[in-house]
């Protein structure tokens, strides 16, 4: 691709991936093959990252209490409280059926694997990532249907196999590859393009996958062009307005740049992956497509923004030698001195 184009690439290859999943949708058992190829995308991403992740710093990304609480207040907090004020709009600019919908993904957990995935991209705190989105999902098993049944009105619950589910698919890989890092970690850090292939290349058969399943199900014929242009608006407005808050406040609260990415990429997204399952089940009825329609809508949008803050990002920053340890800079008050970037 032209250094020179006026868009990135990746946003290219993702606007292609929704295009071809509006033309050439998987359907029946291709549809199962893609998502079981997207399941193994993760897990091979997770295996990349458990192997190039040093014990010390899978660690430390544990211990990170203060990063994971801003996270966690963001995602169910600063988001809860800004679907309320969408769904006070008045039903003229936006259906209750849609409305209900904002307010549903604003009560989702964290993504796990694109969060990371664009974490890595922009070379931030990617050990602090992983367990940010992991503590999101776990907790949002429990949180989310509770905050349903007390701001929607719905009644449900989440499987408690998605606690297993969330083990096998993604800590499972990560503690395989910390396992074997001791013969593998130096050749993946010697080959980073390897991970960022499988960063991108795992979040265009998630979009793929997600996207081509609403086209079959037949989600987007049930939308006026008026009204779908109104919830983009709104749903623009509410993604700028998390970037903007994430990213002043954790740099008003002292956080080393790493960080500062992590906090930005796992604060503002929300999971369509857990998204949907939980719909399936607090939601029914010829309106339960129109409640997950805001949530896809915003999934893609998400990616397509983050896709450009990371990129950009990246190339402010440069790559640390594998062979010569990055300088430790100052730590922020209040937080222990971090030694070395973590890619």
């Amino acid at each position: 691709m032209p250094r020179r184009l006026p868009v990135d690439p990746f946003v290219l290859a993702l606007l292609g991936t929704v295009a071809l999943a509006a033309l050439l949708p998987a359907r029946g058992a291709a549809a199962d093959l893609v998502g079981q190829a997207a399941g193994w995308a993760v897990g091979l991403l997770f295996f990349l990252y458990g192997a190039r992740m040093s014990p010390r710093e899978a660690a430390d990304g544990v211990r990170h209490w203060r990063l994971h609480l801003t996270v966690l207040l963001c995602t169910f907090g600063l988001f809860p409280l800004l679907g309320l004020a969408v769904r006070a709009l008045p039903s003229a600019l936006l259906s209750p059926e849609l409305a209900t919908g904002v307010l549903f993904l604003c009560l989702l957990p964290s993504t796990v694997q694109s969060a990371i995935a664009f974490t890595s991209i922009a070379r931030g705190n990617v050990a602090a990532a992983v367990c940010s989105g992991t503590f999101s999902n776990l907790l949002g098993i429990l949180i989310t249907p509770l905050l349903a049944g007390l701001l929607i009105g719905v009644s449900g619950g989440f499987s408690a196999g998605s606690l297993a589910d969330i083990a096998l698919k993604l800590l499972a890989p990560f503690a395989v590859g910390q396992l074997l890092r001791r013969r593998i970690g130096g050749w993946i850090t010697r080959h980073r393009r390897v991970t960022g292939l499988v960063d991108r290349g795992s979040i265009l058969l998630v979009v793929y996958s997600a996207f081509g399943e609403g086209v079959v199900g037949g989600v987007w014929h049930r939308l006026t062009l008026p009204r779908l242009g109104m919830l983009l608006v709104v749903e623009a407005v509410l993604l700028a307005v998390v970037l903007t808050v994430t990213a002043l406040g954790s740099r008003r609260l002292g956080f080393a740049r790493e960080d500062r990415v992590a906090i930005v990429f796992c604060g503002s997204k929300k999971s369509l992956a857990s998204g949907l399952p939980i719909a399936s089940v607090l939601f029914a009825g010829p309106a339960a497509g129109l409640m997950v329609l805001p949530l896809m809508l915003f999934h893609q949008m998400q990616l397509m923004v983050c896709a450009v803050l990371a990129r950009r990002w990246a190339a402010r920053t440069p790559v640390p030698s594998p062979d010569v340890p990055s300088p430790a800079g100052p730590a922020p008050a209040g937080l222990p001195a971090r030694e070395g970037v973590v890619a």
